[in-house]
């Protein structure tokens, strides 16, 4: 039993191994009880389930206060929060790029869960990799900090072009590679079709499996902010994986009670924008005005759910004007 003691990249065994568990367990809650059938999810259990798994989320947070302390529970809703604000961002990206496929509500339920799997696995190794270059390379904090205000001020200042996702470069190289169908077929991503040249049957890919990499792949680009910003607040990778995380996991919930009535949100990428600006300039404010001190966790909580949840509000009120009579 001393393994469940012993130390992983900073935190016990059994820490991870209990996140672990808790991940696997909503995981085959989904496939095993949601996802048995397909189906479209309406909007009322849409916002149920997304509640449950915020409420999950905030009392992982309570736990990780009362075992790690304080301050790593400051760290941890603060990256949570963050995370979550970004996602919403991203369920703009998703829902486009689902009517660019045309997969119709009662499939994105199971592209969605299959994504989120995904990005367990590809945001753990990012952070993975992140957490070694900055254990060996404290600098690279300075690199990370400089990154989120340079993205934080581009997106103040840019405009709202869409996402080109027929001309996605990966989408053009698979459909020059690999057969693929013209239509769905159910909820599978590969089913074997007549090829068009022998009349043999060959595996080919559906349009849900390229939906599927599109959202891994627009997963990746948002996770370019989302991974240091994280780490410009904390570099416990425990930390850092789990916020991320649960963040994440409710995704799939929230993203079919938010689709239809995204351009709400149209203000929040400016919030957004100012959070990432506030994080990345903490790590100099802490190290050249506060001589080396640790910027208050709780200040810097406050301060990120402050912008955030004005984002929100600005946006609901300034939509709700602007709408035609």
């Amino acid at each position: 039993m001393e393994f469940l003691f012993a130390d992983w990249l900073g935190t016990p065994a059994w820490f991870w191994l209990a996140f672990l568990a808790l991940v696997a367990a909503l995981t085959a809650f989904d496939l095993g009880i949601l996802n048995r059938e397909n189906r479209e999810m309406g909007i009322g259990e849409s916002l149920k389930l997304s509640l449950l798994y915020i409420g999950i989320a905030l009392a992982f947070g309570a736990w990780i206060w009362a075992e790690k302390g304080g301050e790593a529970g400051l760290q941890y809703y603060t990256g949570f929060f963050i995370e979550k604000a970004l996602s919403i961002d991203n369920i703009f990206v998703i829902s486009l790029i689902f009517a660019t496929f045309a997969i119709p509500p009662r499939y994105q339920y199971r592209a969605l869960l299959w994504g989120i799997v995904a990005v367990i696995v590809l945001r753990g190794i990012m952070i993975a990799g992140g957490a070694a270059l900055v254990t060996e390379y404290g600098w690279l904090l300075y690199v990370f900090a400089a990154f989120l205000i340079f993205t934080g001020v581009k997106m103040l200042f840019a405009g709202d072009k869409p996402m080109d996702v027929a001309g996605n470069p990966v989408v053009k190289w698979l459909s020059r590679h690999i057969p693929i169908t013209h239509e769905l077929h159910g909820e599978k991503f590969f089913v074997r079709v007549p090829d068009t040249k022998t009349g043999k049957l060959a595996l080919a890919a559906t349009p849900l499996f390229l939906a599927l990499v599109v959202i891994n792949l627009a997963d990746l680009v948002f996770a370019v902010d989302s991974v240091p910003a994280i780490f410009a607040i904390t570099t416990d990778t425990f930390i850092v994986y789990t916020s991320n995380i649960m963040a994440i996991l409710g995704l799939r919930a929230l993203y079919f009670a938010l689709a239809a009535m995204v351009h709400r949100f149209h203000y929040l990428k400016y919030a957004l924008a100012l959070v990432l600006v506030f994080i990345g300039s903490k790590i100099f404010v802490a190290d050249f005005l506060l001589g080396g001190g640790k910027f208050p966790p709780l200040v810097s909580l406050g301060v990120t759910v402050a912008l955030i949840a004005g984002g929100v509000i600005w946006s609901l009120v300034k939509t709700k004007a602007e709408e035609p009579a």
